[in-house]
């Protein structure tokens, strides 16, 4: 009888033995198999960015037109290596800020704007989803990514005094570390009734702590509204900032460009009333715009534009006029309004996403995800440098069974 039990007690366990060695041996499998699918999610997203970055996409010049495309890639098609389009950057649909509805069109514009007066807004019409560059990509229900670009270098600008003179300082930074004497070329804008405007370039370069100071002897109103543009470049590093300033920063009645053909450079000027849907009283806004580019020596080139001036009444007759904006070279379209004789302004958008450093996220959140690869390049667009991130998950869902 006791052998019997002491057999029987012997068997339970041994069961009960491999019953834990088996729950531990199918837990350590897929682990194994979880590590795997990381690693293989891991390749996937240094593949996926280099697959994104190291070619043009199809057509090559899908950037500045229209089309449809058949195949997905931002490399600039003029050059090689990391250099991207920055006109292909601009028909991504941003998916960090609402799009923008403009009645008077029907049509919503992706919404890359930074900054209360800096516009890129670009017409649905023309902007790629995040649905269609999946699918271009071919991971649809496989894997899910983000993108994100961000510039490398850091162009801080303070305005110390108001007049007497317009003083500022620059601060020019890389990833933690000043740049010393780095060149800096800059565009000061005044803006005047009209809306007129004076234009001042110059060229100057930091000192050993990566800062230098502009100050503008001309200028005695504290209240003018003015555009200061910097770029700041070492050794074919290039960064880009920017100021706003004056008696402008309050004004609800303004213009705004929506990009609404990237094929003809068709930008329309709108009322902000129409777009805002502000209340009456309303008046005219008078608007002259300019477009300057960045020459190859990091200076300033202004670019005369046709139809330049014009006026735009909120609801009142041809709700927004239209520019086209006259050469494929990136550059910053800028124009300057006047709502009343005392209430002047100026906008900006840029003509590829680079010139005024942007920075921009595209693709699907990751917030909730349980594992996340990501993978870094350094980049130019458009000349300027840029940090690009990707991030990648799998949409085919997996954990550890115990």
């Amino acid at each position: 009888m006791n052998s019997t039990l002491d057999h029987m007690v012997a068997v339970t366990i041994f069961l009960a033995a491999t019953l834990l060695f088996i729950g531990l041996f199918n837990q350590t499998i897929q682990t194994a198999t979880i590590y795997q699918q990381n690693r293989a999610t891991a390749n996937k997203a240094s593949d996926l960015l280099d697959n994104i970055l190291l070619n043009p996409g199809i057509p090559t010049n899908w950037g500045q037109t229209d089309e449809n495309i058949t195949g997905f890639g931002i490399q600039d098609p003029e050059f090689t290596q990391y250099k991207i389009s920055p006109f292909s950057l601009m028909r991504l649909a941003s998916t960090t800020q609402t799009p923008v509805f403009y009645p008077k069109t029907g049509v919503d514009y992706s919404n890359i704007t930074i900054g209360s007066k800096n516009f890129l807004l670009v017409s649905n019409n023309s902007a790629l989803d995040y649905t269609t560059v999946s699918h271009l990509l071919g991971i649809t229900n496989t894997y899910g990514f983000q993108l994100s670009f961000n510039p490398i270098v850091s162009v801080l600008i303070t305005e110390n005094q108001a007049a007497n003179p317009l003083r500022f300082s620059i601060d020019v930074y890389g990833t933690g570390f000043p740049l010393i004497n780095a060149q800096v070329n800059y565009c000061f804008i005044a803006v005047q009734t009209g809306p007129t405007y004076s234009v001042e370039y110059g060229v100057t370069s930091t000192d050993e702590k990566g800062v230098v100071v502009l100050e503008f002897n001309d200028v005695i109103d504290d209240e003018l509204s003015y555009l200061l543009i910097v770029h700041a470049n070492i050794n074919g590093l290039t960064g880009v900032g920017y100021i706003e300033g004056g008696s402008s920063e309050n004004n609800h009645q303004y213009v705004i460009p929506f990009v609404d053909n990237l094929s003809e450079g068709r930008v329309l000027i709108a009322h902000s009333f129409d777009v805002h849907s502000y209340d009456p009283p309303v008046a005219e806004v008078k608007y002259n715009a300019s477009f300057v580019i960045l020459a190859k020596d990091y200076t300033f080139r202004q670019i005369p534009i046709e139809n330049s001036a014009g006026s735009v009444n909120y609801g009142e007759g041809q709700p927004y006029e239209v520019i086209n904006i006259p050469t494929t070279n990136p550059g910053v379209l800028i124009i300057t309004y006047q709502k009343s004789a005392v209430e002047v302004g100026v906008v900006m958008m840029p003509w590829g996403l680079s010139s005024l450093a942007f920075p921009m996220t595209f693709g699907g959140d990751y917030q909730n995800q349980e594992w996340v690869a990501t993978d870094l390049r350094q980049i130019l667009v458009g000349g300027i440098a840029y940090q690009v991130k990707i991030a990648v998950w799998s949409l085919e869902g997996y954990q550890v069974i115990s």
